[in-house]
């Protein structure tokens, strides 16, 4: 879990304190498209958010980080995951015109 603390550190920019550990499975039309456990920390000194989301996933054999901050409308570990998989999505489609 250091590793991830030190990603959501870089990435707001501030201390994060852990708070929980959530699981969380997120689905679609009865598939799974996303579970796992998301980290919570609670940030001190970030201008706009309070708390912010990340965990851990591999591509290959190395180790990679997804951080969400916890400005509206994210208020919950369920909310971050959606929003990273509707941010990869975006990604996808831009990526392929």
């Amino acid at each position: 879990m250091a590793n991830i603390q030190k990603a959501v550190e870089e990435h707001a920019g501030c201390a994060a304190t852990h708070r929980e550990s959530a699981p969380v499975t997120e689905g679609y039309l009865d598939q799974i498209m996303w579970e796992g456990v998301v980290e919570v920390f609670d940030l001190d000194g970030h201008p706009k958010a309070k708390r912010a989301y990340g965990w851990q996933f591999w591509e290959g054999q190395n180790a990679q980080y997804t951080v969400v901050l916890g400005i509206p409308p994210i208020d919950s570990p369920n909310a971050a995951v959606r929003a990273s998989i509707a941010a990869e999505a975006q990604q996808m489609r831009n990526n392929s015109q």
